[in-house]
């Protein structure tokens, strides 16, 4: 015999479709919102809320949810189902001493690599490009002052505009806010500061730049350990970290180096994205390795952390960051695109799973 359909009744219907990735119902989380039943109980709206636009398991949730419903109320003849996402903030300590700056933004991920020359900051703008096409509000900030090249991979050339006196406005492309100091000096130009001038940027780049509120902001960190990693956890609290590498063993050893600074600044690591991970040739359609195979999933094992993505060597990838668009806004059916959108729902959704376990840490 079928049960009325009441609100309290859906939510225990609902109550054994799990989110995988945090390991709780989709009611447990909060996610089930704005129910609304008419024509006596034949007709049934809902919204459930993810964690992030990016969400890598939508479909198996919706697809699950729509099963529940059906199962326990199979006289609804009209299931409107809305799956939004609103990513929640990171929860973490601000070192002694040091203060949020960026109080607005709901979780800052660095981006890191132990050498240079490894493609980081391609990776760092094309995740955040990807994210900002689920439908998430997304800011970068290029802290690689010595090698900016965040203008030319989005094709920036204006200057940011003063407020005041002492505030920035970032500038504006493809959607997302950005800000760079490739954007406040010649391109030709030699940067050579030490330890405290590289300090006080890192402060004014996150206090003076008039970031708006949004979901994710990306720092391009330069590579390798230096005092720029550590002053910014310092004025900021970091959701994470992501590690980009190649599959070459002098690659791999600088990065372990560098997952090493992030535990001991105690900021989660959140996975590995292995770049320029062989080709997909068009005339044999076999994929090849240029370096050496499975290394990226060897050293995300090693580190114990998850390998968010695998991307391909392609000539289109060089193409769209000189062109000065990311490679996922003008090809994202392509091979190297396609990887760049799953490792970001993969980041996505790590990010998803260390919010929600600090949010349910018991506090000291």
């Amino acid at each position: 015999m079928t049960q009325p359909l009441t609100e309290p009744a859906l939510l225990q219907a609902l109550d054994s479709v799990m989110d995988p990735d945090l390991g709780q119902s989709v009611v447990a989380l909060g996610m089930i919102k704005l129910v609304k039943i008419e024509a006596n109980g034949t007709k049934l709206s809902f919204t459930c809320e993810l964690t992030t636009p990016a969400c890598p398991v939508k479909e198996q949730i919706e697809k699950e949810i729509r099963a529940a419903v059906a199962r326990a109320f199979p006289y609804v003849r009209d299931l409107a189902l809305a799956m939004t996402g609103k990513v929640r903030s990171a929860l973490g300590a601000v070192p002694e001493g040091g203060e949020n700056h960026v109080p607005q933004i709901k979780n800052v991920i660095l981006v890191g690599a132990g050498k240079g020359g490894v493609g980081k900051s391609t990776v760092a703008v094309n995740l955040a490009a990807a994210l900002q096409t689920f439908g998430a509000t997304v800011a970068v900030l290029d802290l690689d002052v010595y090698g900016p090249s965040l203008p030319l991979m989005t094709g920036v050339t204006a200057k940011p505009k003063l407020q005041g006196e002492t505030k920035i406005k970032p500038i504006l492309a493809h959607g997302m806010e950005l800000m760079s100091m490739g954007f406040l000096v010649e391109p030709k130009q030699a940067m050579i500061w030490r330890g405290p001038i590289l300090n006080g940027i890192v402060v004014q780049f996150l206090r003076d730049v008039l970031w708006s509120a949004a979901d994710y902001l990306l720092v391009d960190l330069p590579p390798g350990t230096s005092d720029i990693p550590l002053a910014i956890a310092q004025y900021c609290t970091p959701a994470g970290a992501v590690l980009v590498s190649t599959p070459q063993e002098v690659s791999l050893a600088d990065i372990y180096r560098t997952k090493a600074m992030f535990d001991q600044m105690r900021v989660p690591v959140l996975g590995l994205i292995e770049n320029m991970a062989g080709f997909s040739c068009d005339q044999c359609g076999k994929r090849h390795n240029i370096f050496k195979s499975s290394t990226g999933t060897f050293a995300a094992e090693h580190m114990k952390i998850p390998l968010l993505g695998q991307i391909p060597i392609d000539t289109s990838v060089s193409e769209s960051g000189d062109a000065g668009v990311p490679l996922v806004l003008l090809a994202r059916d392509s091979h190297p695109g396609k990887a760049f959108v799953m490792a970001a729902e993969k980041l996505a959704a790590q990010v998803s799973i260390r919010n929600m376990a600090m949010a349910s840490a018991p506090a000291n």
